[in-house]
């Protein structure tokens, strides 16, 4: 077959999640910190491709979910170590008692920072990129160009969600995220696994859903552009200079990220991990036996 089955995707993601809670930590924060940057790179093309005039119609909004899938192809087939997908391969691995509970909070607590890192990182070149940044011919300060419009309307936005909103969009992100990692797994070869990603990845971020990883991107960058030119920012998001002040803080990026990541937490380990583990491992005793995976 050109494909593994879901039964043999199942043993393979339990595999993985077992190597993945005992690999070294400087080799996991590199890791992590890899697919922050590509999740940021996915998250600044998408980015771009709002700015465009016609991003509110629907090939619009498709584009802007079709680029942002360069992210996830980038960590999946390049290889980093994303918590969002780990929450399925590392819970799937230590329901199956082939990793413990212990390794999985290892990796998850690891990767989570270094992902944040990677993002932080990729956010201050990008700003510093000045792409954000028009100059204004009738003050001589700081406007925003079209992309930086885009991106501090994608912070607003996130940053406006009550917890709820986005505890629960959290979840539908990581449930599609991690079917497109699941996906990828029946793949056995690089058009197999970018076909596989690409469309839950589309349908994910096209229908606005929220991932704790991104939005280490967005929403710094919006914070970054609201400080770098506050006047301009706020005129652009309607916005008084003090709420504009209230609304970007440090604090509010916390806000966003406690729900959004609980809800991709949920996606990821219970309604993707927890129902294949069910239905394809549980029964099957030997399945994933402890040991190196296959290289």
């Amino acid at each position: 077959m050109s494909l593994n089955t879901p039964a043999e995707i199942a043993v393979e993601v339990c595999r993985s999640g077992k190597a993945k809670t005992e690999m070294p930590l400087l080799r996991l924060i590199v890791l992590g910190i890899l697919a922050g940057v590509y999740v940021g790179f996915g998250a600044n093309l998408a980015t771009k491709i709002g700015s465009a005039v016609d991003a509110d119609s629907a090939m619009g909004i498709f584009l802007y979910g079709a680029v942002f899938s360069v992210g996830l192809m980038l960590v999946v087939i390049g290889g980093a170590e994303l918590f969002t997908g780990n929450n399925m391969t590392c819970f799937v691995s230590a329901l199956k008692r082939s990793s413990s509970w212990g390794g999985l909070l290892y990796n998850w607590s690891v990767v989570f920072a270094a992902n944040f890192a990677g993002s932080l990182l990729l956010v201050c070149i990008i700003y510093h990129s000045g792409y954000w940044q028009a100059a204004d011919t009738a003050s001589g300060g700081a406007a925003l160009s079209a992309m930086g419009a885009s991106a501090a309307a994608i912070a607003k936005a996130k940053l406006s969600l009550t917890w709820m909103q986005a505890f629960l969009r959290g979840i539908s992100c990581n449930w599609l995220v991690c079917l497109a990692v699941w996906l990828a797994y029946a793949a056995r070869d690089i058009a197999g696994k970018i076909l596989a990603i690409f469309f839950p990845i589309m349908a994910f971020v096209s229908s606005g859903f929220e991932h704790s990883v991104a939005n280490m991107f967005f929403i710094p960058m919006g914070i970054f552009i609201a400080r770098g030119a506050p006047a301009a920012a706020a005129e652009g998001l309607a916005l008084t200079p003090e709420s504009l002040g209230g609304l970007f803080t440090i604090g509010a990026l916390f806000k966003n990220l406690l729900p959004v990541t609980l809800g991709n937490i949920a996606g990821g380990a219970l309604f993707t991990g927890g129902f294949y583990w069910f239905v394809y491992l549980k029964d099957r005793p030997g399945a994933c036996p402890e040991g190196e995976p296959p290289a």
